[in-house]
């Protein structure tokens, strides 16, 4: 076990995987697609650290990204931009899932009847417009483990978010990647190591003897 100070007195955990669903890690499915090598290796780094979280009582909270339809997406002027402009990386935004398309869906490989899910987030931060803080706190968390996509939106927005919001961050450098150039993942992964938490690895995040809050009350 590695003594790490974290900033909590007793940390009590809870993984947060960022839009790990089939809009952006299936290939057959995807509207806006992690390129497949990587893809693949963010299902199979996930899927390594949620089962040793399950393990040790450090629940999963899968945040999905979910529209009634284009116009709560339109509504955000830059991502309107990027639907007009055919060379963007993001040109696909206004046709990402859209309710009741399969991207909607967590990947079979990382879901657990025991996790809990929040499908509800329409923006990169997880916390605006979710109940994920009220579950959290109700749930006495403190520290947050973050994993998913992309790197250099979500994964960020959502640390600094949490950050603010005066919870413990790490974020698992091998359970997250982009859509976009490789050299943003790299350099989110450095703001968020400078101001606003931990980057380990999944080695790292085990060796820290870290608990849920169902182990700790036990």
């Amino acid at each position: 076990m590695t003594t790490m100070n974290l900033g909590v007195d007793v940390p009590r955990a809870a993984l947060v995987a960022i839009d790990c669903h089939r809009g952006h890690l299936d290939p057959e499915v995807a509207t806006m697609p992690v390129a497949a090598d990587a893809a693949r290796r963010v299902v199979d780094a996930n899927k390594r650290l949620m089962d040793w979280s399950r393990g040790v009582g450090i629940p999963v909270v899968h945040l999905v990204t979910r529209y009634r339809d284009a116009t709560e997406i339109a509504s955000n002027p830059f991502w309107r931009t990027r639907a007009e402009d055919p060379k963007a990386t993001r040109k696909n935004v206004l046709k990402h899932n859209l309710d009741g398309m399969p991207g909607c869906t967590v990947m079979a490989d990382l879901l657990d009847p025991a996790d809990r899910i929040v499908d509800t987030k329409k923006r990169y931060d997880c916390f605006r417009a979710t109940d994920l803080d009220f579950h959290l706190r109700s749930h006495g968390i403190n520290t947050v483990i973050v994993t998913g996509v992309n790197t250099n939106s979500c994964v960020m927005a959502t640390t600094t978010a949490a950050n603010v919001l005066d919870y413990a961050v790490i974020v698992a450098r091998d359970c997250v990647d982009t859509m976009d150039d490789p050299a943003l993942h790299h350099a989110a992964l450095s703001i968020i190591d400078t101001a606003f938490g931990w980057v380990l690895s999944t080695e790292e995040i085990m060796a820290l003897g870290l608990a849920g809050p169902a182990r700790e009350a036990a």
